[in-house]
């Protein structure tokens, strides 16, 4: 595994042959910063890494300036590689949190304005997760929210869903909140 840009651009981590996750393609981690870079300063966003796995994405995210990172893994082991990796960096705006994801995006206090998901593939409520994100305070109301999928989901008929990226095997839904009008204003 290797950090694609950014100032930890050419970093390589390697998790051991037991590691069980499935890292992020750099095929597809490449396709999804260019459209990130291409919409949105980075430099002034939180972001929220949901089944962080290897914790891939979040580092990218780190590596390219964003203002802050939270991690949230279920897999002690998974938990301890991210914490080392974070370490290595020398990174100082993440935290990182061993987790139910479903539970932590329920209770969460904190509004992030970029929220990043790739759950097992396996996952047996993986087509409750968008709505688990997007039902909770966890996304800002002006928030993206990118889930990473198999092509055997299809998300397209989403109330909030806005596009769908493929890089190979890897899909990228992606989904904003539906603006609810404000009755105050009438």
């Amino acid at each position: 595994m290797r950090i694609i840009g950014g100032i930890f651009k050419g970093r390589h981590f390697h998790p051991g042959k037991k590691f069980k996750a499935r890292p992020t393609t750099d095929i597809a981690k490449e396709g999804l910063f260019n459209i990130l870079a291409n919409r949105y300063d980075l430099s002034n966003k939180n972001i929220l890494d949901l089944f962080s796995g290897t914790g891939s994405v979040a580092y990218e995210f780190l590596s390219r300036g964003c203002q802050s990172a939270t991690l949230v893994e279920n897999n002690f082991s998974h938990y301890r590689f991210i914490v080392s990796v974070l370490n290595d960096l020398h990174v100082e705006n993440a935290r990182v949190f061993k987790a139910d994801v479903f539970k932590y995006v329920q209770k969460s206090s904190e509004a992030y304005q970029i929220i990043f998901a790739d759950p097992p593939f396996d996952l047996a409520r993986f087509s409750e997760v968008p709505d688990a994100v997007l039902n909770s305070k966890a996304l800002a109301t002006n928030g993206l929210f990118i889930l990473e999928h198999p092509k055997e989901f299809d998300f397209t008929s989403h109330p909030c869903f806005k596009e769908l990226r493929k890089y190979g095997k890897v899909n990228f839904s992606f989904f904003e909140p539906i603006e609810v009008p404000d009755a105050t204003q009438e």
